[in-house]
């Protein structure tokens, strides 16, 4: 359906393809993986004809319609949710709007002298809507926004006055509805819940058409893709199956290429300490001038590519009392919205507590009060004795100066550590080189996380409060920050929507519901399996 034939692309001096080839085929689902800036956003951009290649062609077959999810999502305003998704669908939410606008107008006292005029014109634009599937077009709309989240005043709702990122779920949902032969899916799982994120997967596996997607969500690829693309030093490689087994195939051809280029560095050490020993003697010229053009005709094997590894391990954090935080007939509500009547809540020293519960279930106002961010209305809420707390919020990045750089961020927070201690840190967390030096306000969403992240564990806390920590950062990330909580001596309470980070450190889990808070120990894994849902409401797969 789809072919890049030996495209090559600069971006400014930084070569992102280099004569590179790939396929994507009718009911394949494709991952595209690499590093961050090695294209991926680019390589979307030349299929759908955005951006053309330096050199090379991409063919895409005759009448194959193309659908493009990214993360900039343009202006939206003046029109419904359920609006602006079915404009997806072509001519029928014209028609949608104009019914919109009769209808207000029948209603409307000022126009009754032209009732008459109004109905007729309402009856032929509602033949066109029935004629298109506009009724039944709406009712997917709405299905396919609900799956995302939507509540009903939000779908009907002035789509402008929601916030990036439920914009971001309106042109996703846009996409999903006009069901394209082609999705391109650039992060779509990024300022999803966990409940939207598990709708959005069991969509995309029932999906018939071909789709190519980035995500740093590993099991959210891992249940969707049976390919992967890989972008690596100009070169796209592919690899059959998922993720798991993708990162498997990947670690052999490492190794293999590693004995390959050991094998052929002891055998050419070898043939040059022969040169070295007899180029000085005549009787053996001959051999000397034929092992020097053996060596000029060897084809070099490259070591393999070792992808820098983030790491970071935290000081030992001192210990707090057995007792972290005491919640007592803790109530708050927000307007007529009651959240908590009578909240009980005791976390004690090393537990690792996830917090689910649906959207507006409270996760995030019980994270509020135990940091003391927001008060409860009534009850307490008590941290015990030597408790050192530190917060990730999710406007946390938000409050970051924008003119400070990375280092000077760094040195703001802690003035008397030395500066060769910050930069080891600031390496820890991605930040190497001149990075350093990049000013707050031109950093990507997942470097400012990275750096607000940097900036809380350095003086390490014995109580850790994350609100969706994981948002923004990609797998590599991902990964150093679960090995290093891993090793976190402290206490925890989270919220996330990545099961994989859920599964890997929580050892409780707290469920919201409206008939109180449902606790399971043994944490996530657990919480599936005596459950049978994977996030509140919503069966495991």
């Amino acid at each position: 359906m789809i072919r890049l034939d030996n495209i090559s692309k600069q971006n400014g001096k930084q070569l992102l393809y280099i004569e590179a080839s790939a396929s994507l085929q009718r009911g394949e689902k494709i991952g595209l993986v690499g590093p961050n800036g090695a294209g991926k956003s680019t390589l979307f951009r030349m299929i759908t004809g955005e951006e053309p290649p330096d050199e090379g062609l991409v063919l895409v077959d005759r009448g194959v319609t193309i659908g493009f999810f990214s993360q900039d999502v343009g202006e939206m305003s003046g029109r419904s949710a359920v609006a602006e998704v079915m404009d997806g669908a072509g001519d029928v939410s014209a028609v949608a709007a104009e019914l919109a606008g009769l209808e207000a107008a029948l209603a409307d006292p000022e126009q009754a002298d032209r009732l008459d005029e109004i109905l007729e014109r309402f009856g032929e634009v509602q033949a066109r809507f029935e004629e298109l599937g506009g009724y039944a077009l709406e009712g997917k709309a709405r299905e396919v926004l609900a799956g995302l989240s939507f509540s009903q005043e939000m779908m009907d709702g002035d789509v402008g006055k929601l916030s990036g990122g439920w914009k971001m779920r309106v042109a996703l949902a846009r996409i999903l509805l006009m069901r394209p032969d082609v999705m391109l899916l650039d992060e779509p799982s990024n300022h999803l819940d966990l409940e939207s994120l598990i709708w959005l997967e069991q969509f995309l596996q029932g999906y018939d058409g071909a789709l190519l997607m980035t995500s740093h969500d590993r099991e959210f690829m891992n249940r969707i893709i049976n390919k992967v693309i890989e972008i690596d030093g100009g070169a796209l490689t592919s690899y059959s199956g998922d993720y798991e087994f993708y990162e498997q195939q990947r670690a052999m051809a490492e190794k293999q290429q590693q004995a390959q280029f050991e094998r052929q560095q002891a055998m050419l050490a070898k043939e040059i300490k022969f040169i070295e020993r007899f180029k000085a003697r005549a009787s053996h010229a001959a051999q000397v001038q034929s092992r020097v053009k053996k060596l000029d005709k060897i084809e070099r094997v490259d070591p393999p590519k070792r992808r820098q590894a983030m790491s970071f391990e935290f000081q030992p954090a001192p210990r707090s009392g057995e007792d972290v935080v005491n919640l007592r007939g803790v109530h708050k509500r927000y307007g007529s919205r009651v959240i908590y009547e009578g909240l009980d809540l005791l976390i004690r020293r090393r537990e690792r507590c996830a917090v689910l519960g649906v959207n507006g279930a409270g996760k995030s106002t019980l994270l509020k009060l135990v940091t003391g961010a927001t008060e409860p209305d009534a009850g307490s809420v008590a941290l015990g004795g030597s408790v050192k707390l530190a917060y990730f919020a999710q406007h946390a990045m938000e409050l970051l100066d924008g003119e400070q750089t990375v280092l000077e961020a760094l040195e703001a927070e802690f003035p008397r550590a030395p500066q060769a201690s910050l930069r080891a840190l600031a390496g820890g967390f991605g930040f190497s080189g001149d990075d350093i030096d990049k000013r707050c306000r031109v950093l990507s969403g997942g470097e400012k996380a990275r750096l607000v992240m940097a900036r809380m564990l350095y003086d390490p806390p014995n109580f850790l409060v994350l609100d969706e920590p994981t948002n923004h950062l990609d797998i590599a990330t991902k990964e150093m920050l679960i090995a290093a909580l891993a090793q976190y001596e402290g206490t925890m309470l989270f919220v996330s929507h990545d099961r994989h980070f859920l599964a890997a450190l929580s050892n409780r889990v707290l469920e919201l519901t409206p008939e109180g808070i449902h606790q399971y120990g043994g944490g996530y894994t657990e919480y599936v399996a005596r459950s049978g849902h994977e996030a509140p409401g919503l069966r495991a797969a």
